[in-house]
């Protein structure tokens, strides 16, 4: 069997996008807030909502 018959009969290797990916973290305009950040923001939220009732004697 010739080499380029072999090659014919195999399948084709998956394509790498590897150098293909960009970032654009540096580019990106808006607010630049940390998740920790949202995070608590989120937590408090949830308390003062829960706590509310009692606090007002709902």
């Amino acid at each position: 069997m010739s080499r380029t018959k072999r090659r014919e009969s195999r399948a084709p290797m998956p394509t790498s996008t590897a150098g293909l990916l960009r970032f654009y973290e540096e580019e990106s305009f808006g607010i630049k807030v940390r998740p920790e950040v949202i995070i608590t923001i989120v937590v408090a939220f949830i308390l003062a909502v829960s706590l509310a009732p009692l606090l007002l004697g709902s």
